[in-house]
């Protein structure tokens, strides 16, 4: 098992779960982060950080895509490991469907 960030990251952005990871496997694109399912060690302490509820366990049904998106970009993005504020109008944001579609950006945020 390993845990990977779903769509309602996007957007919003919090980094609350990159503090307590123990093994530094965040990584920040532009509007989202990514969790590196090769690197995760399935402690669980992220999910629960994390105000959006977008932190989920690859178990759960239909996760397979997310497992792949956060792969690839966690290839790709640099690594996050301090809190920073979320993205402005993160309020907002939280709860929207469809975000991946309407809001995902593939470019990379600035890492630490």
């Amino acid at each position: 098992m390993t845990y990977i960030v779903t769509d309602n990251c996007i957007m919003c952005k919090y980094t609350d779960c990159v503090e307590v990871c123990p093994v530094d496997c965040f990584y920040e694109g532009e509007n989202t982060l990514v969790i590196h399912p090769d690197e995760c060690i399935d402690c669980g302490v992220c999910e629960p950080e994390c105000p959006a509820d977008a932190i989920r366990p690859d178990t759960e049904p239909d996760m397979e895509p997310w497992v792949e998106l956060n792969r690839k970009y966690a290839e790709q993005w640099p690594v996050i490991t301090q809190k920073k504020e979320p993205m402005a109008g993160h309020e907002e944001m939280d709860g929207v469907t469809g975000k991946l579609e309407k809001y995902f950006s593939a470019n990379p945020g600035e890492g630490d």
